[in-house]
Formats: C-alpha cells, sequence, structure tokens
C-alpha cells in the first residue's frame, strides 16, 4: 500500500502534491504548503530546518483539516501532532482565511485569502524551533465547465522561526527566515480529480547561509471501469463492469542545504472502492465492433435501453445523445431539481413534452449551455445527430471551444469548406483531443452518426475524463517543471 522511491528523470511520473482529505469542490479547493500526504488512516511530511530531512509521521486522529463556507467567505483550518523516529515532535495549527468571489456570468469564481491563525512547534532533542511569524498570501481562481472544473492558483509566503539550542541560562537563540513560492494547477469532474503543485522554499540560516527546498506533490483520485469475466459456464451471464474508485497522493523533495542534499520522496494510497454495475443483455451486439463501448455505457447508466436489442447500426437520435451527454458528465440533475421552486417550469423546448424520459437532464445540458436547439423554440429530439454536432456538444461540456486557433483558420481535414461555421472551432478541438478522427482525408461533418458510433464517441470522451486530464496534469506539468 505505501512504499518510498526516488523518482527518476526518465521516469517523467509527475509527482506533484497535496493532501487528499475527501471530494472537496474545486472552487473552495486549497492545499497546505508543506508538501504532507495522507490517506484516510497515515499522514507524512519531511521537515528541513536541522540541517537534513526528518520525516514526521501521524495518523488520522493526529491529522484534523477542516473547510467551511459560509457568507462569500472560505475558513480552512489545520491541526497536526506528528512524531519524528527518534521521538522527534510538531505540533501545528493553522486557519487559512479566503474571500470567495463568484463571477457566474462567465461561470468562474475565486478564492483570494491569508493566515490568521498560526502556531508551530517542533522538538528535536535539545533543539526547538518555534514559529514567530507567518505572512501568507494566495489566490486561485476556477473556471466552471459542465464537464469539469478547471483551476490554477499561486501562494507566497514568509515563515519567521527561532531555533532554541540548549535549556535555561545557556541556552542559545537564532532566527530561521523561509521564503516560499507556490503554484497548483487542477481539475475536477465527476469521473476523477488531478491536482498538482510545485513549491519552492529557500531558507535563510542566522550564519549567513542558504538552503533550497523543491516540492512537487500530486493527489489524484479516479474511478475506472473493469469487466469482470463469469467462471461459471451456466450462468444466466458472461460477465459484468465494475467500477474501481481508488486515490493516491505522491510527494518529492529535493533538497540542497548547506551540509547535506539529495531527494526524498512518497507515495500513500487510498484503499479502493468496487462497485458492481447492472449486466447489460443485448442479443444484436455479438459481432458489432462497439459492442464493447455500448456495454460500458449502459453498465454505467449512460444509455438506458429496457429492449435486449440496441440496433447499434440506426441512426443515432438528437435527444438520444443529448440524455447520454448529460448522465456521462454527471449534470446532478436531482440536486437542480430540489432547488427549483415547486412551481410548473415552462418546457425550453415546444416540440420536447416535459414528461419526456430524463428531460430534466435535456433541460440541465440547455441551461448549461451544453446543448441547443436547431432554433431557438425547437429542439427536434427525434432528429438525426450528425458528425458536427457531436463535436461541438463534446467540446461545450469541456469548456475547450478556445483551445481552436484564431478565425480564418483551415481544419486538416479534405472537406473543410463541409464544415458548418458553428463547428469549425469544436471539429479542430476534438480531433487535437482524439475524441473523434475522419477517414481518408475527410471529416463527413454532415454525415448521421449510428446508434453504435454515438456510443464509441462518448466512451472514448470518459476515457478521456478519467486518464487523459489526469496524464495531462500530473506527467506532463512535472515533466517540464
Amino acid at each position: 500500500m505505501k512504499k518510498t522511491y526516488r523518482l527518476t528523470y526518465l521516469a517523467a511520473i509527475a509527482l506533484i502534491v497535496a493532501l487528499l482529505l475527501s471530494p472537496a469542490t474545486s472552487s473552495a479547493q486549497s492545499i497546505d504548503l508543506t508538501g504532507g500526504i495522507k490517506n484516510e488512516y497515515e499522514y507524512e511530511e519531511y521537515f528541513f530546518l536541522t540541517g537534513s530531512p526528518i520525516k514526521f509521521t501521524g495518523t488520522s486522529k493526529n491529522v484534523s483539516v477542516t473547510s467551511k463556507e459560509s457568507k462569500g467567505k472560505l475558513t480552512e483550518t489545520y491541526k497536526f501532532t506528528l512524531t519524528g523516529p527518534n521521538k522527534e515532535k510538531l505540533t501545528r495549527n493553522f486557519t487559512y482565511t479566503y474571500d470567495v468571489t463568484n463571477y457566474d456570468q462567465v461561470g468562474q469564481s475565486s478564492a483570494t485569502g491569508s493566515v490568521t491563525k498560526y502556531t508551530e512547534k517542533i522538538t528535536v532533542g535539545t533543539r526547538e524551533f518555534t514559529l514567530a511569524d507567518y505572512q501568507l498570501s494566495k489566490s486561485t481562481i476556477t473556471d466552471k465547465r459542465p464537464a469539469s472544473d478547471y483551476y490554477s492558483g499561486e501562494a507566497i509566503a514568509r515563515k519567521t522561526y527561532t531555533e532554541t539550542i540548549g535549556r535555561g541560562k545557556d541556552a542559545v537563540t537564532k532566527i530561521i527566515t523561509v521564503d516560499v513560492n507556490s503554484r497548483n494547477e487542477g481539475y475536477e469532474n465527476f469521473w476523477g480529480a488531478t491536482e498538482t503543485q510545485i513549491t519552492d522554499f529557500e531558507i535563510g540560516f542566522e550564519d549567513g547561509t542558504i538552503g533550497t527546498v523543491r516540492n512537487k506533490v500530486s493527489t489524484a483520485k479516479s474511478r475506472t471501469l473493469e469487466y469482470n469475466q463469469s467462471d461459471a459456464s451456466l450462468s444466466s451471464f458472461y460477465g459484468n463492469y465494475k467500477t474501481i474508485s481508488s486515490a493516491d497522493s505522491l510527494s518529492e523533495y529535493e533538497y540542497n542545504l548547506p551540509r547535506s542534499r539529495g531527494i526524498v520522496a512518497s507515495d500513500i494510497a487510498y484503499m479502493p472502492k468496487l462497485e458492481m454495475l447492472k449486466i447489460p443483455k443485448f442479443r444484436d451486439l455479438s459481432t458489432n465492433w462497439a459492442r464493447v463501448n455500448i456495454e460500458k455505457l449502459y453498465s454505467l447508466g449512460i444509455l438506458d435501453d429496457q429492449s435486449n436489442f440496441f440496433s447499434p447500426n440506426t441512426p443515432a437520435q438528437r435527444y438520444d445523445f443529448a440524455i447520454a451527454i448529460g448522465k456521462a458528465i454527471d449534470l446532478r440533475v436531482l440536486e437542480d431539481q430540489n432547488k427549483r421552486k415547486k412551481a410548473t417550469q415552462p418546457a425550453i423546448f415546444k416540440d420536447v413534452k416535459r414528461t419526456a424520459k430524463d428531460y430534466n437532464y435535456l433541460v440541465a445540458a440547455v441551461n448549461k449551455g451544453v446543448i441547443k436547439g436547431v432554433t431557438p423554440i425547437t429542439f427536434v429530439p427525434d432528429g438525426f445527430l450528425t458528425r458536427q454536432e457531436a463535436a461541438t456538444i463534446l467540446v461545450r461540456a469541456l469548456g475547450l471551444e478556445g483551445k481552436a486557433p484564431d478565425p480564418g483558420y483551415k481544419t486538416q481535414y479534405r472537406d473543410d469548406h463541409r464544415i458548418s461555421d458553428f463547428a469549425r472551432d469544436s471539429i479542430y478541438v476534438v480531433t487535437e483531443l482524439g475524441l473523434m478522427a475522419g477517414s481518408n482525408g475527410n471529416f463527413n461533418p454532415k454525415n448521421t452518426l449510428t446508434r453504435a458510433e454515438s456510443a464509441a464517441i462518448i466512451e472514448r470522451y470518459l476515457r478521456y475524463l478519467e486518464s487523459d486530464l489526469k496524464e495531462n496534469y500530473r506527467d506532463n506539468i512535472l515533466f517540464f517543471n
């Protein structure tokens, strides 16, 4: 479950930050600047003011982190009581307070704050380090997109310690100053989350010498889908899918102190959680190329077909795709529904009845800008879905329209001239992300998707949310830092 290792450059496995305490809302998420990591039971971090690293550890009984948001203010409280390998002791109590500003018109929020309370004391033999002053400024900006929240933050801090050596009248007191610069990047969606943080410490000792520590720490949580093959030949089903929810925290310190230098690293994982999913029993998929994609989405509840026949080669309808996307990105329509007043809401399109199955997913998708009608008042729910419409829906959900070049460009496809203006940016983005691709050099933007093709696209979209984002926010960031 736990291991310690040295990170190599060739491995390029991003070790980046932080405390994974519980699935927090990314707009209100913040990380302490120690590089400590934990799972549901144990916590560990390294301390460097003695001139060489000391590993401090504790359990869930010794570590408490709470977060509360009220009336535009976020308060985070950290309480630690840790021990070292030779009976060293560390106690720490910090409170951070943030002003939270929501920019609802653009789907963003920011949190800017400082430390308001602090105490910290470290005892190492006859040496005692006491935090005398702590100045901190930290700010985070979050862009809330329908499928995923993306955020970025920075922090600068100065911590002043007094070091007391010896006891009584022979005790000697010294001053140590630690300047901190930190930056973090992260995302969170229903399928996973990753946060990376790189923090640089410059330690100024009283004799004029300088030490540096760079901490890279990463916390990630993810839900993966696996297939269970049935071992019994007379079972009523051949196998079923399961989700595995897991989380891990990785931390590495590279230190260059006046009398020592080196690297120390830690890796802690949470206990995985399993969930068995419903069993697909379609009878017309045995030879279909998209069978696995379709069965995955059915098991997850994204596709909900009561028949034993999926009809994979029939055209995909606009309404069915809209509902599947709403479920895939977890638009949380039940939460939204509870918040609405009990008064009857007017229909959003005149050609879609409010009694339609999963209607609230369509409402949520429209309200969040993922789905649009053919006209302002009509949706044409039974109309067939085109490839360019699917591309546009995927990119709107991700909020990545801005990743396309400035207007006036052409895509790489030979049939670029057939792409409608509203879909050009989205087709460029889905191609770059590997979510969709053309054939024989053409994108075929106005071709109708089959139900099998639409299922394959949504399943690839989920894998992007599960794994591609994690790689980008973990491996890629650390490889270049």
